[in-house]
């Protein structure tokens, strides 16, 4: 009896870590990589691209966020918070929520600058949700002056040492 529940003991650990090798849900390897040109973004509302290019020696950071996820949320809010007192920093805060209202209550309550925000309702529809690999979590990329991600998924801690 002994024998056999040691047996099946190891066959559950070794079956669980092949499970888990195989789970992609906390991965950031989909969408665009370290070292290349971040994609354009065109918001649904508009017909031009936000421009992701800033001055020599500063950098620009977009971050993706949706008021239904508080991860992304609190997150977002961190950086916001970091890069509104830093002029280094560009900041293009991206939500997917689905209604306007509960997008700007969001930004209300996170004290977030509006000027820097901006709302996709076509969500996992968007081009931007697409070519940035979204669908396995939201994240934030940061960019040098020219516009080629430098860092992928900062946390306000990392920023401020980065800074």
């Amino acid at each position: 009896m002994v024998k056999s529940v040691k047996w099946f003991f190891v066959v559950l650990v070794f079956s669980s870590l092949i499970s888990l090798s195989f789970d992609r849900r906390k991965t950031f390897t989909d969408g665009p990589s370290l070292g290349t040109e971040a994609p354009e973004l065109v918001l649904c509302n508009e017909t031009k691209p936000l421009n992701m290019q800033s001055d020599k020696g500063k950098y620009t950071l977009v971050s993706f966020w949706a008021s239904y996820d508080a991860t992304s949320r609190e997150k977002n809010a961190g950086l916001s918070h970091i890069a509104g007192n830093d002029a280094r920093i560009n900041l293009i805060s991206i939500s997917f929520d689905r209604y306007e209202s509960v997008y700007k209550a969001s930004v209300e309550q996170d004290k977030i600058n509006a000027d820097n925000c901006y709302l996709e309702m076509e969500g996992e529809n968007s081009d931007i949700y697409k070519s940035y690999g979204l669908k396995n979590g939201f994240t934030n990329y940061l960019l040098d002056n020219e516009g080629v991600i430098i860092a992928k998924n900062v946390t306000a801690d990392e920023l401020s040492a980065l800074l």
